[in-house]
């Protein structure tokens, strides 16, 4: 995933080790979660799993995927569910957007009532899409987590998925 690739760096600290892992959509992430939680067998490994909501209900969607994680015994989990997907959170950093795409303008979109809250826009892919010709989720992904700004961002789910992270290294430097 080339949005984690660039944000994680900004605030992991050097000194821990991460990965990511890339899944063909929902369904090939759902049933590679208890074979990879079980076949990972390193001391001090922990796991994020991050999924967007789209149309599931997100208390529901957690719990299932907190679900497929145990049969594996692990409780080195953290799931974290994107509302409603991860363009959700390019909204919630305008700025971020206008420099990926110079003649998108962030202060003609800042105070609408519809985007005001990145998090409750249905389909912010779409919406993306009819503002900015040019826009495709996959080049998006590139461009613009380069110039996000990680303590700014308005959307509660990105917010939400930085401070469980910082949560789990800070737990397990206490932990070592």
């Amino acid at each position: 995933m080339h949005v984690l690739d660039t944000l994680l760096p900004q605030f992991i600290p050097d000194d821990v080790t991460y990965s990511t892992i890339p899944h063909q959509g929902k369904s090939d992430l759902e049933k590679s979660i208890p074979i990879k939680l079980r076949g990972w067998l390193t001391p001090g490994t922990y796991f994020v799993i991050l999924h967007d909501k789209d149309n599931s209900d997100c208390h529901d969607l957690k719990r299932k995927l907190t679900e497929l994680c145990e049969p594996a015994g692990r409780k080195d989990v953290l799931v974290r569910i994107v509302c409603y997907e991860l363009e959700a959170w390019y909204w919630g950093d305008l700025d971020a957007v206008e420099k990926a795409y110079p003649k998108f303008r962030a202060v003609n979109y800042r105070n609408w009532r519809k985007y005001r809250v990145p998090d409750d826009i249905v389909k912010p892919s779409k919406e993306f899409a009819r503002l900015i010709r040019d826009f495709q989720k996959g080049a998006a992904s590139r461009l613009i987590p380069n110039h996000m700004k990680i303590r700014s961002n308005k959307s509660k789910s990105f917010q939400i998925f930085i401070s469980g992270v910082e949560e789990m290294i800070l737990n397990i430097s206490r932990t070592s």
